[in-house]
C-alpha cells in the first residue's frame, strides 16, 4: 500500500465540507498546542474551536470515546481558560510546576473511572446507533475494533492530560505523548488520514512542550 491509499485515496468518496473541517480542525488543534508549549492563554480559545470541530467528525466516524473526550476538552477549556486568567499575572502567561502525590493519585481514579465509562458507551453504542432504538440491537462489546480499543484507552489518557494541563502541571505532557503517538494508526485505521498527520505533529510538539516546561521551571527555581 502507497502514502497515496493510505492518506488520500480515502478523501475520494468524502464531501468538500468534510474536508474542510477536518482541516480546520487540525489547523486550530496545532495551533492551541503551540500556545500550550508558549504557556499562552490562547490555548484555549483556539482548542475550542478544535474540539466543537472534533465533536462533530468523530461522532460521524463512530469513534465515540474521542468524540466524548472532544465534548469534555471543550468543557476543561472554559474551565483552564478562567483558572489560567486567575493564575497570570499578565492573563496570558503562567508559571508552571509538577504535580503533587496527591493530584497524581486523583488523576489514576479519573483513569480508570474514564475507562469504565467509555467501555460502558460502547456497550449501548448498538443501542446508539440504532437511534435509541433496542429494536434489532444488540448490546455487547463484540463489535469493537482494536481501534475501538485504543479510543477507550486514549480518551482515559487524555482525560488526564487535559486535567493535569488546566492545573498548569508539566506532568501533563507525559500523557500528551503517550496518547498522541497511539492515536497515529488509529485514524491512519479509520481513514483519517489528515488527523493522522496531526496526531504526529501533536506527538513532536508535545515532546517540545515538555523540554520548555521543565526548561521554565528549573528557570524559575535557579532565580
Amino acid at each position: 500500500m502507497n502514502l497515496y491509499d493510505l492518506f488520500l485515496k480515502p478523501y475520494e468518496s468524502y464531501s468538500a465540507v468534510q474536508i474542510i473541517l477536518e482541516a480546520a480542525g487540525t489547523f486550530f488543534g496545532i495551533l492551541s498546542v503551540y500556545f500550550s508549549i508558549k504557556k499562552n492563554i490562547w490555548v484555549y480559545p483556539t482548542g475550542i474551536i478544535s474540539t466543537l470541530i472534533y465533536v462533530y467528525i468523530l461522532f460521524n466516524f463512530g469513534l465515540l470515546g474521542d468524540c466524548m473526550i472532544n465534548v469534555y476538552y471543550t468543557a476543561m477549556s472554559i474551565y483552564g481558560w478562567i483558572l489560567w486568567s486567575k493564575n497570570s499575572e499578565d492573563h496570558i502567561h503562567v508559571e508552571v510546576s509538577w504535580a503533587t502525590k496527591k493530584e497524581r493519585m486523583f488523576a489514576g481514579v479519573l483513569f480508570f473511572l474514564s475507562l469504565a465509562l467509555v467501555t460502558i458507551i460502547y456497550y449501548f453504542k448498538p443501542y446508539i446507533d440504532n437511534q435509541f432504538s433496542m429494536d434489532g440491537a444488540s448490546l455487547g462489546l463484540y463489535h469493537l475494533d482494536w481501534a475501538n480499543w485504543l479510543d477507550v484507552i486514549t480518551t482515559s489518557i487524555f482525560l488526564v492530560g487535559m486535567w493535569f494541563m488546566a492545573k498548569q502541571r508539566i506532568d501533563n505532557w507525559i500523557f500528551w505523548i503517550i496518547g498522541d503517538f497511539i492515536c497515529i494508526p488509529m485514524m491512519i485505521f479509520k481513514e483519517l488520514g489528515i488527523t493522522s498527520v496531526q496526531y504526529l505533529v501533536f506527538t513532536i510538539m508535545a515532546i517540545l512542550g515538555y523540554v520548555n516546561w521543565q526548561k521554565s521551571l528549573k528557570k524559575k527555581n535557579i532565580q
